[in-house]
């Protein structure tokens, strides 16, 4: 379990969150409007993606709280195994991540790439000093944020869904199982995943990670078990032996959360 979690954070998964898609309107063949309750992220491969896939990741979405209510989520905060805690403005792209065991704080913006880094007490000036670690930080938040919100971005740019048939997860549930691939985006595009819908609750309950989407056999299978609320949402930081922990959605957050050094109480 030690060396796949290590594999894990070291291939930085996947793609760029895009928060702003709100229900809309899409036109039909008869030349009506319809309309969408969790349409795509733009570059959603929908061609390539199968119907039935898609009907299961609307599915999850809405059992996991619904698109409106993910849309108007606004701060989340987790500790990702213990190696890096994060604060995320979903609206404005605003981060704080802190990595105790290098005392290491970035506070940065991942759609600007601007922001500030200080290590030990120290903080960096360079530009290539800050660049680099502007860049390390983004890496970590993509990969940490998805081992959390992957349900929700099912339908992500670059992402094409297909549906595999059905399986019994690990825990001897039975599933709805999808293949993930990704095509031009992100920093790993060649990563591939399984996820596992369960059947009678329309969550995710398992996930298998494939380095390279067409190898045969994964990298690592684990759980996605003990859902809980937050906010006005579900989420699970259960990932078998380890614990994605200190899960919150927030309201409001202290001032200079994003552009201060100094502590903050949440």
């Amino acid at each position: 379990m030690k060396n796949t979690i290590k594999l894990a954070l070291f291939s930085a998964v996947v793609i760029g969150y895009i928060t702003s898609c709100t229900p809309s309107t899409k036109e039909t063949n008869d030349g009506q409007s319809e309309f969408v309750e969790n349409p795509p992220a733009e570059g959603f491969d929908e061609k390539n993606s199968d119907p039935v896939a898609i009907k299961l990741a609307d599915d999850v979405m809405t059992s996991m709280g619904g698109r409106n209510n993910w849309d108007a989520t606004r701060f989340l905060a987790w500790n990702f195994f213990g190696a890096r805690k994060h604060l995320w403005d979903k609206q404005t792209g605003d981060v704080r991540i802190e990595a105790p065991r290098d005392s290491t704080i970035i506070l940065m913006n991942i759609n600007t790439m601007t922001g500030r880094v200080m290590k030990k007490g120290q903080e960096f000036t360079s530009p290539d000093s800050l660049s680099k670690y502007l860049e390390r930080g983004k890496s970590w938040w993509i990969n940490d944020s998805y081992w959390l919100f992957m349900p929700f971005k099912l339908k992500d740019s670059g992402v094409t869904l297909q549906y595999i048939g059905e399986d019994t997860t690990m825990d001897g549930r039975n599933a709805h199982v999808l293949s993930l691939l990704f095509k031009g985006v992100g920093v790993t595009p060649d990563n591939g995943y399984k996820v596992y819908v369960d059947m009678e609750q329309s969550l995710i309950t398992q996930w298998a990670y494939y380095k390279d989407a067409y190898q045969d056999e994964p990298n690592f299978v684990l759980p996605w078990v003990n859902y809980k609320p937050y906010g006005k949402i579900l989420l699970s930081g259960d990932r078998g032996q380890r614990q994605i922990t200190e899960i919150s959605v927030l309201e409001t957050v202290p001032e200079g959360s994003f552009t201060e050094f100094s502590p903050i109480i949440l």
